[in-house]
């Protein structure tokens, strides 16, 4: 079944795995609680200097250890720690604790509630790599490797103590930060493992190759932490496009507040140029407003009273008076930058497969490293330092820290550049499953057409003109809110037709409207009724029923006991419907049209689409009709997110066209923000690229781990390129991971 976006589920941590990679990008503990103990308090901090899922487990096994905490929640994309506290560990405790461990905490307000639904305010950005605790040691680390060098040249007696001093100082921060997180439950670390071949190297003489591996280690550590801030750039952007200040309507006069300081029922000036503060509905004036901040969409958008705006759209033309709907937390930008980054959180199913994976293969490694140091001397006399040597780079070769991140870094990419282009996917199994869809399903109306009928043909009979008809019809129909009636009058009005004035007129539930105009007596409805007011002949019903054949709606003008005309309606396809659809024929994903209209309706525009079309269902037939094709295909199931959810619920992968309505961004696994049906192929093909990216990098991961192992082990590698090939792995896939961000520059 579906759930809102923001209610996935996380397991339990577990022990165990170099970097913590079992959980990737999130951590959950329940401790229980006496129930004699006071209500918990709930804290959350933002955590500087977390970078990988590394951090993510070491924080979380941690605070773990602590008394009297509960319902912990470690985000890597958010970068914040949440928890709540029943008075056993202080919050200075916890900041002290994290300290420790080498991240820097700023303690942000009390969420609502406990720590997974915390949303903390955004930094306005990451200082520059060169000022981190991590730059600065890689920095030092490489100068002293350069002075060592130099040492060297000048006198080749002092070159090993030079480069000993030079790893001995690099490699202190390394092992300080092992034994912190030995201390706090996690002692199989790369950090451990860094320090144990560093330490193992020194031992053996090979003073040189120690200082080359440190260095080396910290320039990937650095080029991680570069790595994570650009995948969390993206987001931030997103959130930075809410302006700081609006000017706030005040018993008649303007005063400039802080965005966040409205509140709902606050009026607003939006002057040209400006940015929306805040969503809401304009109460006053017209112009056209830029949203591709929010929905991907480069057209602006014309907009008058009664209109939605949303916050960080571009105001173009005219000021409007806009009365606010959503607080500074609750708007539109806030609320999706929040889903998102809980989709990263979220993990895929392959992303579990490698890191139960990872959690084998650590260890595995390690006992070969140990085997490889050890038997060759005791059982085939080997040289002890140079099978010593080979176990410590196989140590290195250790840590599956490019293997666990290939899956998560390629989702958050992808889930970070689809939000971004209007695009909300509730994390990476949907991308998974999405990658693997062969049939969409779609709801007609408001989905593959436009959910509004409008007037496709004006047929006038005997002594009447269009002008006429048309007159006559919106006369009437100008009084009804009915869609058909709001289409004809539209219609009359676009062709410059000024309806004359209409008396006595009335409503006739299920038939269609009369009145008096011009002292005839008209009634507008129903072919089967008008024919109770006018003889209509041969002619007139083969024209309706040919109408009827190409999917319209015919209603029939009478006036003053004679049909003056018909009139024809239908719900029209999107413009990029037909497009769609044969896109993601090019695909080879297959397409059916699920309506609740007539089946000769629905028919009609099916053909005309070239979708498969089944009509006549109502919203609990869909939901059978999608069971049925689930179970022989891999469907996607494409409806506006309310009486389509029993169907959205039982497709493999369920799509609202959203609009940026809460249904939208809660009811599915996925919302196209700006209700264009062309983006259902490209978010299947982001998927699949997605899906590609994953696989790339896990045969990266996987092909330099197994060249090394061996190549180690014959002896044609060392300590050097055995931390190379850990480092160069995780800055490869990485970077590959990052392409995504760039995917819809060629979408």
């Amino acid at each position: 079944m579906h759930t809102g976006f923001h209610s996935t589920a996380h397991p339990p941590a577990e022990a165990g795995g170099c970097c913590g990679h079992h959980h990737a990008y999130d951590g959950h503990h329940d401790h229980a609680t006496a129930a004699a103990e006071p209500s918990p308090a709930a804290f959350t901090w933002r955590v500087e200097g977390m970078d990988c899922a590394s951090c993510v487990a070491t924080i979380d096994k941690a605070l773990s250890r602590l008394p009297g905490i509960s319902g912990v929640s470690v985000s890597l994309a958010r970068e914040t720690v949440s928890l709540d506290l029943n008075g056993d560990t202080t919050a200075g405790e916890i900041e002290a604790l994290l300290g420790r461990l080498g991240y820097r905490a700023s303690r942000l307000g009390s969420p609502a509630g406990s720590g997974a639904g915390a949303v903390a305010p955004r930094p306005a950005g990451s200082p520059p790599w060169w000022t981190t605790s991590k730059g600065r040691i890689a920095t030092a680390a490489g100068l002293l490797l350069v002075v060592a060098y130099g040492i060297g040249l000048l006198d080749a007696r002092l070159a090993d103590a030079a480069f000993a001093v030079a790893s001995l100082v690099a490699a202190a921060p390394v092992a300080l930060t092992a034994l912190r997180k030995a201390a706090a439950g996690a002692p199989m670390t790369i950090e451990m493992l860094m320090t144990v071949a560093v330490a193992g190297a020194l031992v053996i003489g090979a003073v040189e190759e120690a200082a080359i591996v440190v260095f080396l280690f910290c320039i990937g550590e650095v080029l991680e932490g570069v790595a994570a801030e650009k995948a969390r750039s993206g987001i931030r952007a997103l959130a930075a496009l809410v302006p700081q200040t609006a000017r706030r309507e005040v018993g008649g006069r303007l005063e400039e507040v802080p965005a966040e300081a409205l509140a709902v029922g606050d009026v607003v000036l939006v002057r040209p140029g400006d940015r929306v503060p805040a969503d809401g509905v304009i109460l006053e004036g017209h112009s056209s407003l830029d949203e591709s901040p929010i929905t991907g969409e480069s057209v602006p958008v014309a907009k008058g009273p009664g209109d939605k705006v949303f916050a960080g759209a571009v105001n173009a033309e005219a000021a409007l008076r806009v009365s606010v709907e959503a607080a500074a937390a609750d708007n539109l930008i806030a609320r999706i930058v929040h889903l998102v980054e809980e989709a990263q959180d979220a993990r895929a199913p392959t992303a579990r497969f490698i890191d139960a994976f990872a959690r084998w293969y650590m260890p595995l490694v390690v006992a070969l490293a140990v085997a490889v140091a050890v038997a060759p001397p005791l059982l085939a006399g080997g040289d002890w330092t140079t099978w010593i040597y080979r176990g410590l780079a196989l140590l290195l070769i250790g840590c599956p820290c490019a293997l666990v991140i290939s899956v998560p870094a390629a989702m958050a990419s992808a889930l970070s550049s689809a939000a971004r282009n209007g695009l909300l996917v509730k994390g990476g199994a949907v991308i998974e499953r999405l990658a693997g869809i062969d049939t969409v399903a779609f709801d007609k109306t408001g989905t593959l057409t436009v959910g509004r009928p409008a007037v496709t043909d004006v047929l006038p009979l005997g002594t009447h003109d269009t002008a006429r008809l048309l007159a006559l019809a919106a006369a009437v129909e100008r009084g009804s809110s009915h869609p058909l009636a709001a289409a004809i009058a539209a219609r009359a009005a676009q062709q410059g037709v000024e309806p004359p004035a209409a008396s006595d007129v009335r409503a006739l539930p299920g038939k269609g409207m009369e009145g008096t105009v011009d002292g005839l007596s008209v009634f507008v409805g129903a072919p089967s009724f008008a024919a109770e007011r006018a003889q209509l002949d041969e002619s007139v019903r083969a024209s309706v029923e040919a109408l009827e054949g190409a999917g319209k709606t015919v209603v029939v003008v009478v006036a003053g006991g004679e049909a003056a005309g018909l009139v024809a309606l239908r719900d029209e396809p999107r413009a990029d419907a037909g497009e769609a659809v044969a896109e993601l024929a090019a695909l080879g994903v297959g397409s059916v049209m699920l309506s609740g209209d007539n089946p000769r309706t629905a028919a009609a525009i099916g053909n005309a689409l070239g979708v498969e079309a089944r009509g006549g269902m109502l919203p609990a037939d869909k939901a059978v009709a999608i069971g049925e094709l689930a179970a022989r295909r891999r469907i996607a199931m494409v409806g506006d997110g309310i009486n389509d959810a029993p169907a959205l619920a039982r497709a493999h992968v369920g799509i609202a066209m959203g609009g940026g309505s809460d249904v939208a961004l809660e009811t599915a696994d996925a919302a196209l923000l700006h209700d264009r049906v062309r983006d259902v192929p490209v978010l299947l093909r982001l998927a699949r690229a997605t899906m590609a990216n994953v696989r790339q990098n896990i045969a990266v991961a996987l092909g330099l781990k197994v060249l090394f192992l061996v190549t180690t082990v014959v002896g044609a590698t060392g300590l050097w390129m055995a931390i190379l090939a850990d480092t160069g792995a995780t800055v490869l896939v990485t970077l590959n991971a990052l392409r995504l961000l760039a995917f819809f520059r060629h979408a």
